[in-house]
């Protein structure tokens, strides 16, 4: 392993067998975990009947690989750029690999529960190291080649994820969404071993703050169990009441430590910037709206339109291609105009495609009922997500470009799983009412109305908080270009990593 705080610019090429193998592995290692978070969300119903789960329980086995995921990503970057990125990346997938044979393996709800926290973790050192490897591995005249490579391979990854997923559980078990895993992490463990040069970052220096990670991980849990447990056992219930104290008092002990340790895991000097603020705020509510409609939609689907898991799989599979095919050109259109515009429209358009999902599973079939919806939500994600994006970026400086995205991505994945503990509740969806078509279909529409107008929201936030930058007229000479995303894995919030998704 080489010593800290000298990286090895290897200076790879795409057109080299080395260049491609290192790229293979990167891709197969964050889409791992692309994979199984999209298609756990379609063997969800399958879970509850064998297990015969209640939807807290269902919503637990989203949460708790969401809650570990969010609460370690940056403590994961940052313990690659001190210790050697392919080495945390081996070990994020080795630790993959073990939490999703526990999963496969799991006996009862709480044990896949347990599991499936354990299997964030993993994915929190797994997946940093995807991107970072290529910025530290491959000459900077490639360097744009492979990571747009990678992007768009991981997409597909992402959208392979829910029809493999429906595929599986149809033909054979739930439990294989787990088992697919295994010889997946084996490739990537293998081909790293033997291709991917070790790097770490010049600037790593003082401890990695554990003490952050452990905070926020805590704070979240605590959150998600009032949040989740409340409607059943009772708002007043000390457990309740307990969890969400206890969660209040973490997340503000996290404020104050990052506040006075020396290396800290957030820096919260990037809050002072008001677009900072203002960009992060609309992907909380538009990632809100997301996570939690999108985790009510294969239950809908599958308890009362009688979807397969094979066909509820696939419905959503026009939203990604929407996504793949459009989200480069959104981006580039914002550049040129700005991304206020975009940022405001975005949002709307995907509120009416929540609220023409509230006919899913209806009468119409899917060409009627889901289609449209699934058509209209992709184009106002495509509209919003990368000029969001690159507007969190763009609105801290450049030496903080990397922790500026791990803000970014960690307030996607959070707020997600709120929305999953959230908006049940909110809709009257709690208990085994998930299997009574007539009430789920109920409460159902009520979440996507609520998710809506949520979303709606996010449109009015960034009318009102977002400006454009002002125009400058090109110089002479170029400015350099950025340092290289640390301690993230990926440049943007994805639409669709994350385990309250399921596109």
């Amino acid at each position: 392993m080489a010593a800290a705080g000298k990286p090895q610019q290897t200076g790879l090429r795409m057109s080299t067998a080395r260049g491609r193998w290192v790229l293979l592995a990167t891709v197969l290692g964050s889409g791992i975990a692309a994979i199984d978070a999209t298609a756990v969300g379609v063997a969800l119903p399958s879970i509850g009947r064998d297990f015969g789960a209640d939807l807290a329980s269902l919503q637990w086995v989203v949460t708790a690989y969401a809650v570990t995921l969010a609460g370690f990503l940056l403590v994961g970057g940052a313990l690659g750029d001190r210790y050697g990125r392919r080495r945390v990346f081996l070990i994020g997938a080795g630790w993959f690999a073990v939490a999703s044979l526990l999963c496969g393996i799991a006996p009862t709800a709480p044990a896949l529960v347990a599991a499936r926290a354990l299997q964030g973790i993993g994915a929190a050192l797994l997946t940093p190291g995807s991107l970072a490897l290529l910025q530290a591995s491959f000459d900077p005249g490639d360097r744009a080649r492979a990571i747009g490579a990678w992007s768009g391979l991981s997409g597909v990854a992402t959208a392979v994820g829910p029809f493999l997923g429906g595929w599986l559980v149809e033909t054979l078990s739930w439990r294989l969404v787990f088992f697919v895993n295994l010889p997946l992490v084996a490739a990537v463990i293998i081909i790293a071993a033997r291709h991917v040069p070790e790097s770490t970052a010049a600037d790593a220096a003082g401890r990695v703050d554990l003490a952050g990670a452990v905070l926020v991980t805590g704070g979240l849990v605590g959150l998600s169990y009032g949040l989740i447990e409340g409607p059943d056992a009772g708002w007043g219930s000390p457990a309740v009441l307990g969890g969400l104290v206890i969660g209040v008092l973490l997340l503000a002990g996290f404020a104050v430590v990052e506040r006075r340790v020396a290396t800290p895991m957030l820096d919260l000097d990037l809050f002072r910037s008001r677009q900072f603020c203002a960009a992060n705020l609309v992907t909380f509510v538009v990632y809100a709206s997301l996570g939690g409609a999108l985790f009510l939609l294969p239950l809908q689907l599958q308890q009362v339109g009688g979807y397969s898991p094979l066909a509820a799989g696939t419905a959503l599979l026009p939203l990604t291609i929407i996504m793949l095919a459009l989200s480069a050109r959104s981006g580039a259109l914002a550049e040129r105009i700005g991304p206020r515009a975009q940022m405001t429209v975005g949002p709307i358009v995907a509120a009416a495609g929540f609220a023409l999902l509230t006919r899913a599973a209806g009468d119409g079939g899917y060409r009627l009922d889901v289609l449209p919806g699934v058509l209209v939500l992709g184009l106002g994600l495509a509209t919003v997500v990368a000029p969001l994006t690159s507007t969190a970026l763009g609105a801290a400086p450049v030496e903080h470009a990397g922790i500026a995205s791990a803000v970014n991505n960690d307030v996607a994945r959070t707020a997600q799983l709120l929305a999953v503990a959230v908006l049940p509740a909110a809709a009257g969806l709690t208990g085994d009412v998930y299997l009574d078509a007539s009430r789920f279909a109920s409460g159902y529409r009520t979440a996507l109305w609520i998710a809506a107008a949520l979303c709606a929201c996010g449109g009015l936030l960034a009318w009102l908080g977002i400006r454009n930058p002002a125009r400058v007229r090109p110089t002479a000479m170029p400015a350099p270009p950025a340092a290289p995303c640390r301690h993230c894995g990926i440049d943007a919030p994805p639409p669709v990593t994350d385990a309250a998704t399921h596109l």
